[in-house]
């Protein structure tokens, strides 16, 4: 069985057991966290898709880690001006553990 759910702004199709890095959410290390926004779930050949949500549809998931991602570099050059910037950033995110699905 996997769903389609959204969090972050992004949609991500997600199954039992599944690791992923989503966009940072205020939660404990180790607490249960539930998501709403269920787009989709499929089983086999018997798919229910929501327009744009599947009412009563709930997936669950355990926070495994708050954490920063890698370091991107931007650098900006104009050519023969003397013009050189450099800026780092690294992202927040939250690593969870899909622990099962309700549809």
């Amino acid at each position: 069985m996997y769903a389609v759910i959204k969090t972050g702004g992004k949609q991500y199709r997600v199954s039992a057991g599944d690791k992923l890095k989503i966009e940072k959410l205020e939660a404990e290390v180790g607490s249960e966290i539930t998501f709403d926004q269920v787009l989709m779930v499929g089983d086999g050949a018997d798919i229910k898709m929501g327009a744009p949500l599947l009412r009563g549809a709930t997936v669950s998931a355990t926070v495994l880690n708050q954490a920063r991602g890698d370091k991107i570099k931007i650098f900006k050059m104009r050519r023969r001006k003397h013009y050189r910037k450099s800026q780092g950033h690294r992202q927040y995110f939250t690593e969870v553990q899909i622990g099962g699905i309700t549809a």
